[in-house]
């Protein structure tokens, strides 16, 4: 790695770590956890990130890779999945919330995502919410392409399934959970 001054870049990405470490884990410890173990990972091994690769992507890699390996080690000690809070939804801001309207529909859509199954989940996340290209999330998960393609269609129409067919914000609500 030449030229690239990874301490300055990481306090950039840190609120980006921070969003994409609490969708993926579901829990405010854990988040916490995951960022700052992906980045003492990323700056231990700075010499690693090659010169065509995005830095947040790379940390992004880390992050996932050290979410699956937990994931893994709770599956071991016999522990039971994250446990999704929802109360979580109401500390990461959403910029382009402009309205309630919007912002009720964005955590309708999260709550969604998070009814994925994990790999699903990590495609959806990384693309449709992080931004990063399908090249870019075959390589946070060490993938091809194509499976990142085809978890990305099966999980938009996992989601267009939870959706359709409830056309008033009240009724999707009450189908993705929420009130009575």
């Amino acid at each position: 790695m030449t030229g690239v001054d990874l301490p300055s870049l990481l306090v950039d990405m840190l609120p980006r770590l921070w969003a994409f470490a609490l969708r993926i884990s579901g829990n405010r410890h854990d988040a916490e956890d995951l960022v700052q173990r992906a980045c003492v990972r990323a700056l231990e091994r700075a010499h690693q990130l090659q010169q065509d690769t995005s830095p947040l992507s790379w940390v992004f890699s880390i992050m996932h890779s050290i979410w699956i390996n937990e994931l893994r080690a709770r599956k071991v000690r016999s522990r039971n999945g994250v446990e999704w809070d929802d109360q979580l939804l109401e500390t990461v801001p959403d910029p382009s919330g402009a309205n309630p309207e919007t912002e009720v529909l964005h955590r309708q859509v999260l709550r969604a995502i998070e009814r994925l199954p994990e790999a699903q989940r990590a495609v959806i996340l990384l693309v449709a919410i992080e931004g990063l290209s399908y090249k870019e999330a075959a390589d946070v998960l060490a993938v091809p392409i194509g499976t990142v393609m085809s978890r990305l269609s099966r999980a938009r129409q996992a989601l267009g399934a939870l959706f359709e067919g409830h056309p008033t914000p009240d009724t999707a609500r009450k189908a993705l959970g929420y009130g009575s």
